[in-house]
């Protein structure tokens, strides 16, 4: 099996803030991150400021970051072509994550477009990501259920994968954005997507409550799921979700998990240890 990747989403922590975090504070909390070894950092978004107040800041925190020691690559989510056409002038950025849902009442909510709009805009993305040397990530939100009553099941899963995969889309990851994962689901919804995209890498971005965040990072890991997505202290959620969400998964508890397992993660616990600490300094005091 391949190595464990791990990706911290402090952008994911922070977005729902209401309170403005100052851009200093977040470069500071970033750039003790950038330290540890992570695979990534989905460190901000070029969306619109109305959407996300907090994230109105990226281009400028991107400039106060140090990347020069790091072995870790930025992702920034984007949400459509304007947004995109922003993040691709920045070299230091790898990544471009899109979140496409496979509600159709979760991708207008989130994003106000359609499925088949936000697919047109995907293609889009991507040939704009082909040109610059960046690499398009795609969320798949809602992908283990959805409150709304949208159709959901395995084979919409597959399908949303195909035609991303029929545009060169190299990684897919299976969005739990309320919660609603378990571990039957999370193992079938893997074991049916790795072996039929070997050449997509199929990660996780699961949000849970505490006590069962462990058992889906599990199941998932048993699937053959290497890469997963996780934010210090589980701070976050989708914040267009409007609901009450569980958080992210906490990054220390798969850290925690995975070390027991004996497996190397490339990653500066000791460091990791400060960034914990230095995470009061946002989420103790911003709300």
């Amino acid at each position: 099996m391949s190595k464990i990747k791990i990706i911290e989403c402090p952008r994911d922590a922070m977005q729902g803030i209401k309170t403005f975090i100052p851009t200093e504070l977040k470069a500071k909390y970033i750039n003790k991150l950038l330290k540890v070894g992570f695979a990534s950092l989905d460190f901000g978004s070029f969306v619109s400021p109305k959407a996300t107040p907090q994230m109105r800041d990226t281009a400028e925190l991107l400039e106060m970051l140090d990347l020069e020691n790091s072995k870790s690559d930025l992702l920034s989510v984007v949400a459509s072509r304007g947004g995109a056409k922003r993040a691709i002038v920045f070299e230091q950025i790898k990544y471009l994550g899109f979140p496409l849902s496979i509600s159709e009442t979760f991708q207008y909510r989130n994003t106000r477009k359609t499925i088949t709009e936000s697919f047109e805009a995907i293609e889009d993305i991507q040939n704009l990501c082909l040109a610059h040397n960046k690499e398009l990530v795609v969320y798949l939100s809602m992908a283990f259920g959805n409150p709304y009553g949208d159709l959901y099941n395995e084979e919409i899963l597959s399908n949303f994968t195909q035609k991303l995969d029929e545009i060169g889309i190299g990684t897919v990851l299976l969005s739990d954005t309320i919660g609603v994962s378990d571990s039957k689901n999370i193992k079938s919804s893997f074991e049916t997507l790795i072996p039929a995209f070997p050449h997509i890498e199929i990660g996780s971005h699961f949000h849970s409550n505490p006590n069962t965040a462990t058992e889906k990072v599990l199941a998932a890991y048993q699937a053959g799921c290497t890469r997963f997505d996780g934010a210090i202290k589980g701070y976050g959620g989708c914040p267009m979700a409007k609901d009450d969400l569980t958080g992210n998964i906490a990054t220390e508890t798969m850290i925690d998990y995975f070390v027991n397992q004996k497996l190397d993660l490339g990653l500066d616990l000791d460091v990791f240890g400060e960034s914990l600490s230095l995470s009061d300094e946002i989420f103790g005091v911003y709300h």
